[in-house]
């Protein structure tokens, strides 16, 4: 299934409460278990479950948490870095980076999970295509961000008093910590030690969901 294939199912059943959407829905799990909604969205996609991920031909999905006017709660995951990480640090071309591939398209969904989970519902499907001009003002800031991430990890890795990166922000993204124990440390070949004591992730911030909301939702 393509994305635009699946924002074309999501549409429709915006603003339905799970309850109505999804007869077996059990709001215990639904609270514990966050990979719960992307089962759910699944079933709405008329798709079969199964133990891996939504999986789109042509792109990523990526839900948030949001109340139920579409004020994000949290920010949005995109992909861990420690295996790039030397990429980040020598500033590789951002059209060329593993961070780029999960964001060129993809498929934005915001959940409201305010109150009951049989009152929680899908409250847009935005697609982002940075191929197409009317995301050029988004692949201008998100380049910029990627820039400006790596050189900010640069400066953490050579003048922290740990020698360590740190959180780095751009406008729409951001890099912070992601990790439970026992940690993971992030190794880089091109300083020939650890530069983290944890591993790391980018983010999509708040203002991300605002800003496209705001220019691609309805």
């Amino acid at each position: 299934m393509k994305l635009k294939e699946a924002q074309a199912k999501i549409k429709p059943i915006c603003g339905i409460p799970f309850g109505e959407l999804f007869s077996d829905i059990d709001p215990e799990m639904a609270i514990i278990n966050k990979g719960k909604i992307g089962q759910m969205l699944e079933l709405a996609l008329g798709k079969k479950l199964d133990s891996g991920n939504l999986d789109f031909e042509d792109g990523e999905l990526k839900t948030n948490k949001c109340d139920k006017t579409g004020k994000p709660k949290e920010t949005v995951f995109i992909t861990q870095i420690a295996s790039v990480i030397d990429e980040l640090i020598s500033e590789r071309p951002f059209e060329e980076t593993h961070l780029y591939n999960k964001i060129k398209n993809m498929l934005y969904v915001a959940v409201s999970k305010d109150g009951n989970p049989r009152e929680w519902f899908f409250i847009d499907a935005i697609h982002i295509d940075l191929s197409k001009p009317e995301f050029a003002p988004l692949m201008d800031i998100w380049r910029e961000d990627y820039y400006s991430i790596c050189r900010q990890l640069k400066e953490h890795i050579e003048t922290s008093p740990d020698g360590f990166i740190h959180t780095s922000n751009g406008t729409h993204i951001q890099v912070r910590s992601k990790d439970s124990k026992p940690y993971h440390p992030i190794y880089s070949d091109i300083y020939g030690r650890n530069i983290s004591n944890k591993n790391h992730a980018f983010y999509f911030q708040k203002k991300f969901v605002y800003d496209i909301r705001k220019a691609y939702g309805g």
